[in-house]
């Protein structure tokens, strides 16, 4: 079973014991079984959605391509370190990737993470994160160091609309959502990202993720693009 495959391949770095569980009466459907969902209980990823997110991938890295360049050169006069950030994530089946950003922060982040607190009770998120730089804080602002993850897409890692990708040791708070939400690729925005990224609740991340890979199709990947467009351009829930 896929399952089973995604639990061992992402709970590598993980321990079972700091699993957190959430109430399943408010996150889980009662008629529906979720300990036993499998890849044939939610919508089959068709090829017409893939052709649609090589298609939009290139035609947006086309777009942007000389945005690119001036984002790369102000990232390199702005602070010392890469332009790009590269990070393992968990995909679909549980496969790990590097996701591609923007560089946002300065050189030494992750070190400097240990003594900040959590701005969500979720996966690590601040409002007011110390460690962005002027011009991580302008790229996260409108979405910007999102962009390089068009080349995830191309690559088959990631599509265009999905679960936010997570690393293995994000997704320890709830097994079952652990679970659902990676059974299809992670996208670069996705029901979360439109709905109920500005609550900064863990528990409307995992009902959105689990409405989103129960109930997908391609009008909704559509109508989550356009919702995208408009939630980007109002910097509702950015950081």
């Amino acid at each position: 079973m896929y399952t089973q495959q995604i639990d061992r391949r992402c709970e590598d770095e993980t321990h079972e014991e700091e699993i957190i569980r959430v109430d399943d009466d408010i996150l889980y459907d009662q008629d529906e079984d979720t300990d036993s969902v499998s890849l044939t209980t939610i919508p089959d990823d068709s090829l017409i959605v893939r052709i649609m997110d090589i298609i939009g991938a290139m035609i947006l890295i086309i777009l942007f391509a000389p945005l690119f360049i001036i984002i790369s050169v102000l990232i390199k006069l702005d602070s010392k370190g890469p332009v790009f950030f590269l990070q393992k994530r968990c995909g679909r089946h549980g496969q790990e990737f590097y996701i591609y950003k923007f560089r946002t922060m300065v050189e030494d982040a992750e070190t400097l993470k240990k003594g900040l607190k959590n701005g969500v009770d979720g996966p690590f998120k601040m409002r007011e994160d110390p460690r962005v730089t002027r011009v991580g804080r302008f790229l996260r602002r409108w979405s910007l160091d999102e962009l390089p993850q068009l080349f995830n897409v191309l690559k088959g890692e990631m599509s265009l609309v999905g679960p936010r990708p997570l690393s293995a040791e994000e997704m320890t708070r709830d097994a079952k959502w652990r679970r659902i939400r990676l059974m299809v690729r992670p996208g670069i925005t996705g029901l979360w990202q439109v709905k109920g990224r500005a609550s900064g609740r863990f528990i409307d991340w995992v009902r959105y993720d689990i409405e989103y890979v129960m109930k997908r199709s391609l009008l909704m990947d559509l109508r989550i693009l356009l919702e995208t467009i408009v939630v980007v351009l109002s910097g509702k829930g950015a950081c």
